[in-house]
């Protein structure tokens, strides 16, 4: 179950639109067209977009009248996040051994 929810997650976060998105709900709530005005987009569009990260489960949407109002849902970044993070020793250690091999390459030129 984790996985599906995360394979939403990762095709939500996909799109540059939706990660730009959720980068502004990140700083407080919006409404649809707020976060589709830096795009020029129809708020139908945005919408689109909107609801894309609502199935992911990264986005919650309240409506009051006319007005739908979309705020950041971290529940699911957090669970993509500690996924990611099984993957953060792999990187360190091939990072300090480039590092390493890089310093060795370059001690004989400053001898």
């Amino acid at each position: 179950m984790v996985e599906h929810r995360l394979d939403e997650v990762f095709r939500a976060l996909a799109h540059p639109t939706r990660r730009a998105m959720l980068a502004d709900l990140a700083e407080r709530e919006r409404t649809v067209g707020q976060l589709g005005e830096p795009f020029a987009i129809s708020i139908a569009a945005a919408s689109k977009h909107v609801q894309v990260l609502e199935r992911a489960g990264l986005v919650e949407r309240t409506v009051a009248g006319r007005t739908h109002v979309c705020r950041l849902s971290p529940e699911r970044i957090e669970e993509a996040y500690r996924w990611l993070a099984r993957y953060e020793r792999f990187w360190e250690e091939r990072l300090d051994a480039l590092e390493a091999e890089l310093r060795r390459d370059d001690a004989p030129r400053r001898g």
